[in-house]
């Protein structure tokens, strides 16, 4: 067959083949972000992710986690530059360094979490937290005796609202007069590594009645973990599955599938189906969720379960539409 086809064919056919490329000329790369590939939450999900793709495939990858801002566009610089295929970029703040890097290495793939680039060569994936939040803000208010429940976040950044307005609708729609009271940890990326500070806004949340605190707020959680417990009260945690963290005290996790994002980035451009634009996953997708395990097990009743799976379902169907925001009647009393 191959002697039927004129050289002038073969080159045609060849380049109108699939980008794949085989394991050998392949090597993927992510860059954690400020908190490290260990910190419980959101980078140790990508980790995870990473991790398993390459027992899966047996093929390795290079990392850098960052420890200050400047690094951001020094390691994507360096990795790019080092022939990665693809690199990915965990968290929002990455964002401006990946949009200034792609410019510079059109022909790298560069996946960014959370934010949103707009460039040739970029994917953005964006979740939708709100709507994982609602489940977890359903569970609070079911659990609560109180009737409040409370939330703290990290940096007061418009994702972290996504979170507040998610559970807030969440715990509505179970009791319409719950109250929740709110509280973000500050302004700076500081606000991410705060446990003693988490600890105090849960200690003076729990003074005012709470007795449930969903903490998105990166390592400040582990404080507002560590305040439930010595409170005997009830925390949620966030992004990984956080529920060994206190056993007995977690009700539950809302996850976030980064792991997943992170083994479907490195396959798709491995094989050649990888595409930039905006990729926005929630429910239907299966890339946000909360934690059952045997952790939290005897803490969610077979009703707290099931009302949470119908209305998982609503979601997906479109029947219950959660708000990214607070600014309708779904997050009023």
């Amino acid at each position: 067959m191959h002697r039927l086809l004129s050289p002038v064919l073969m080159l045609v056919l060849l380049a109108l083949a699939p980008a794949a490329v085989t394991a050998a000329d392949f090597m993927p790369a992510i860059v954690f972000d400020m908190g490290g590939k260990f910190d419980k939450s959101f980078n140790q999900m990508a980790y995870e992710g990473a991790e398993a793709w390459r027992k899966e495939n047996g093929i390795a990858y290079r990392e850098f986690e960052v420890t200050s801002p400047v690094q951001r566009e020094q390691a994507l610089r360096q990795l790019a530059r080092r022939g990665a295929a693809i690199v990915i970029a965990i968290g929002f703040s990455q964002g401006p360094a990946v949009a200034t890097v792609a410019k510079e290495f059109p022909n790298t793939k560069f996946t960014v979490i959370d934010a949103i680039v707009d460039a040739p060569n970029v994917q953005s994936v964006v979740m939708r937290e709100q709507e994982g939040s609602f489940l977890v803000g359903m569970l609070a208010a079911m659990k609560s005796q109180t009737g409040k429940v409370g939330f703290v976040g990290g940096m007061d950044i418009p994702l972290i609202r996504k979170f507040a307005a998610g559970y807030r609708q969440g715990a509505l729609y179970v009791n319409p007069k719950i109250e929740v009271l709110e509280n973000m940890t500050g302004t700076t990326p500081e606000a991410w590594n705060d446990p003693t500070r988490g600890a105090e806004l849960a200690k003076a949340q729990f003074g005012r009645g709470v007795d449930v605190i969903y903490a998105a707020a990166g390592g400040t959680g582990l404080g507002v973990y560590q305040a439930a417990k010595d409170a005997g009260k009830y925390a949620i945690g966030v992004d990984s599955n956080q529920n060994y963290v206190q056993p007995g005290t977690m009700l539950t996790s809302m996850v976030k599938r980064i792991d997943k994002v992170v083994g479907e980035a490195f396959t798709s451009a491995r094989d050649g189906s990888w595409q930039p634009g905006t990729r926005d996953l929630g429910l239907a997708a299966d890339a946000v969720g909360w934690a059952l395990d045997q952790y939290n097990r005897p803490l969610i009743t077979a009703e707290m379960e099931e009302r949470c799976k119908q209305a998982t379902a609503d979601i997906v169907a479109g029947k219950i539409k959660v708000s990214e925001t607070c600014s309708n009647a779904a997050c009023t009393n």
